[in-house]
């Protein structure tokens, strides 16, 4: 059971970094998709149509890693998790990558009221996972 947990939790990580780069990758990495848009025109239907298309090819290999983990890790499937827990488990994972993904890409790091909301998730996960 511990194995199952382990990986659920290592394949929904993954699958969050592709999340988070399919999301808002595009914005990270703006100077190199500046060759589909002008400076006039920032947002021409072709350069964004582009970047959408970018982004779901992105998307796709996230749900390459999500729809695994989930199935492993649901006690339906015979996991440690219930569909609570694995809907909690991939929101901090999500948060986690994400701040991550702010400090290293955009140079944004965190304020105090991100740390209060931290906690307040780590007390979501403690009353998600209290009998």
């Amino acid at each position: 059971m511990l194995g199952r947990g382990i990986s659920t939790i290592a394949l929904l990580i993954c699958s969050n970094v592709f999340m988070t780069l399919a999301r808002y990758g595009h914005i990270a990495f703006k100077d190199k998709l500046e060759r589909f848009s002008s400076p006039e025109k920032p947002f021409m239907l072709k350069g964004m149509l582009v970047i959408v298309l970018i982004s779901w090819c992105v998307a796709l290999l996230e749900y390459c890693f999500q729809v695994p983990a989930n199935r492993l890790g649901s006690t339906e499937f015979g996991g440690p998790f219930t569909l609570w827990h694995l809907k909690v488990i991939q929101e901090v994972i999500s948060l986690v990558v994400f701040s991550l993904f702010m400090a290293i890409f955009l140079h944004e790091g965190l304020k105090w009221n991100h740390y209060v909301g931290f906690l307040c998730l780590v007390l979501a996960v403690y009353f998600i996972f209290r009998k």
